[in-house]
């Protein structure tokens, strides 16, 4: 739950970043949050959940 929280707050910042810096319209930012909530619905969101874990695990052992 926490990498899913830390990962949701990341992209939140960025779409606020993206939204203030005209790169990203909110007609578009509305798509992204929209094909999200659908791919929460689906059977690839395991498979998602499991490659952010992995991914963050990978991260998380490294050393600089």
């Amino acid at each position: 739950m926490a990498v899913s929280i830390s990962v949701i707050l990341l992209l939140a910042i960025l779409a606020v970043v993206f939204l203030r810096n005209g790169g990203l319209k909110f007609s578009h930012a509305t798509v992204c949050v929209l094909l999200g909530f659908f791919l929460a619905g689906t059977s690839v969101a395991p498979t998602i959940a499991n490659g952010i874990s992995t991914t963050a695990g990978v991260v998380s052992g490294l050393r600089p």
